[in-house]
């Protein structure tokens, strides 16, 4: 018989909980990014926080984690999700787009950012090792912030967005060799540094070509198995495995479990599961990741901040400052318009959330003191908590002093590419749509949920993607946001109007066109906000009547025209029309029902 259940085996997973149902929700209201939310939720909560009171207030044991390892699994997995995720997102096409500002521009922020920080904690002190891994985790940015502050501002692909992005890109790449450096000279042996290298290198690129060479050979069939259930359940299990796998693979081979998922994400980043994937994998990365700064939180000692707070303030102006010139510098050298290079240097001048993951390991390996550290740490912390007051100094700075002539200088970024047609469902009606559209030269995106179906068109060279057009995350990795309009080809009536509420609620302003199987279907769909219903047996009337009209010998010209025209009237009849009091009316029918 189980043992009866303990309220604190779970006090830990209760107060994060409650902590995300307050944070998320109170920090999104105030439009401040959650993940400060969850960081000052750790100070709060840790043991360096109300957890050091707990001797004269008891009661206090019960709103508190009192060790910080109790979450510490929890919170690795957040950052193994965290590259997951970006190695999913990445795309050789889009390295190739923006690869003179993420291999050019982000690299060389990176390596001069280093160096500098670097420099200045040698100046001031530090051993040559410990000053270049201090250099190496401030020189990194928050994309974990800086991004959902551009997407709520609608700005990714403005040009701020995409100099912006590429950086952060090239920082999440860096990442993962940071890491195993950490790892190979953290377990050196005896045997010397150099040979340790070598022989850990040796096992990773073993460890690396196994992963990969499974992974091409196993991934694409096993997903596509698993999809043509058509069970989330499975699905979501399978994108979990993949995750946790891989994960483990690398770290039983000396590497960390982060650069696993890193490259089980790259695997999976060009199959046709890619955006299913990302839509079912983001929530759980979400919450992980609050794990995450919640545990950071939890190993701040903000009494170093009330002790000396001149000083954690000089270093955060320090770190700002140094980062922002180096790297408007490096901007304006790019050709990057100059209120572009100002406004990203002061997106990217804060710390971000790999200065944890860096310095975290580099203490525990015995690499930093840990005095260091926890500056470093503190440091990095409270430069992120001024990355939105940053952004909004940024974009009015930048709005100062753009002018004509700013707009019209060179950039090295490529012009943003227009949004794309999105044709959900891709059977015969969605492939024939998606063929107007190519001849027209309009690009679209096809989705369906037919495993057999988008790999047999992906053959063929046809953007199309497994997943379904009726989840709104999914919507939104497929790019809704910028969609220039919206198809629905589906056969099934439900299905139809799931996907155009979905889609509805996420851009008011998309159109959608979609496919009914009558009247009363169209009326329906037109209801719930299509901008134009197509009746499958109406549009076969008119075809049928435009074929024997102008066999019969009638003008082609004029038979055209009139099937225009009643096709107006008919859709006139379809929509609702809004009464003086500006409520809408059902359309009124004056035909007879259909007899079943």
């Amino acid at each position: 018989m189980a043992a009866p259940a303990s309220p604190e085996s779970y006090k830990e997973v209760i107060l994060f909980l409650a902590t995300a149902g307050v944070v998320v929700p109170l920090f999104l209201r105030l439009r401040i990014s959650p993940v400060l939310g969850f960081l000052g939720a750790g100070v709060l909560l840790g043991p360096l926080g109300l957890g050091r009171f707990v001797g004269e207030a008891p009661w206090l044991s019960w709103i508190t984690i009192g060790n910080r390892q109790e979450i510490a699994h929890l919170a690795e997995f957040g950052v193994v999700f965290l590259l997951f995720m970006i190695g999913i997102e990445l795309s050789w096409e889009r390295l190739w787009t923006l690869r003179r500002l993420v291999f050019g521009l982000g690299s060389l922020q990176v390596v001069a950012c280093a160096a500098v920080l670097g420099a200045i904690a040698f100046a001031l002190g530090a051993e040559p090792a410990p000053a270049a891994f201090v250099g190496v985790a401030l020189a990194l940015s928050s994309t974990a912030i800086v991004v959902p502050v551009l997407a709520a501002q609608k700005r990714l692909a403005s040009p701020t967005g995409r100099a912006t992005f590429s950086v952060l890109l090239f920082q999440d790449l860096a990442v993962a060799p940071v890491l195993f450096t950490i790892g190979v000279i953290g377990t050196r042996q005896s045997g010397g540094l150099g040979m340790a290298f070598i022989l850990a290198l040796a096992q990773a690129a073993a460890a690396i070509v196994v992963i990969v060479t499974v992974g091409r050979l196993v991934l694409r069939p096993l997903f596509g198995l698993v999809a043509a259930t058509k069970s989330t359940e499975l699905f979501m299990a399978l994108s979990l495995l993949v995750v946790l796998a891989t994960g483990l693979v690398a770290a039983a081979s000396g590497l960390s479990m982060a650069l696993g998922a890193f490259i089980a994400g790259l695997l999976l980043a060009e199959t046709e599961y890619r955006r299913a994937i990302e839509a079912m994998i983001d929530p759980f990365k979400g919450l992980l990741l609050g794990v995450f700064f919640v545990s950071v939180g939890m190993a701040l000692d903000v009494t170093q901040l009330a002790r000396n707070p001149g000083t954690i303030l000089f270093g955060v102006v320090g770190l700002i400052g140094v980062k922002a010139v180096v790297i408007a510098a490096l901007g304006l050298a790019f050709r990057l318009a100059r209120p572009v290079a100002l406004e990203s240097a002061l997106l990217l001048g804060p710390g971000g959330e790999f200065a944890f993951v860096i310095l975290a390991g580099a203490v525990m390996a015995g690499l930093v003191p840990e005095p260091i550290g926890q500056f470093g740490l503190i440091v990095a912390t409270v430069s992120m908590i001024a990355i939105p007051g940053l952004a909004r100094i940024g974009r009015s700075l930048r709005r100062r002093l753009e002018s004509r002539r700013d707009e019209a200088r060179a950039e090295s970024l490529p012009a943003p590419e227009k949004g794309r047609v999105i044709v959900a469902g891709f059977g015969r009606v969605g492939q024939m749509v998606g063929e107007m559209l190519a001849r027209h030269n309009v690009s679209y995106l096809a989705i369906d949920q037919n495993p057999a179906l988008v790999r047999a068109e992906r053959r063929g060279g046809k953007p199309v993607f497994f997943g379904d057009s009726a989840n709104p995350e999914f919507l939104r990795r497929c790019g809704i946001e910028s969609a220039r309009a919206l198809v629905v080809t589906l056969d099934n009536p439900a299905g139809i109007g799931a996907v155009v509420a979905a889609a509805r609620a996420e851009r008011p302003d998309l159109t959608i066109v979609a496919r009914a199987r009558d009247a009363r279907h169209a009326t329906a769909l037109y209801a719930l906000g299509v901008d134009d219903a197509v009746p499958e047996n109406f549009e076969a009337s008119l075809q049928l009547s435009e074929a024997v009209l102008v066999d019969i010998g009638v003008p082609m010209g004029l038979v055209i025209a009139s099937v225009h025209e009643r096709r107006d009237e008919f859709r006139k009849t379809l929509r609702p029309t809004r009464t003086a009091s500006g409520e809408e009316s059902a359309p009124q029918f004056r035909g007879r029902r259909k007899r079943r």
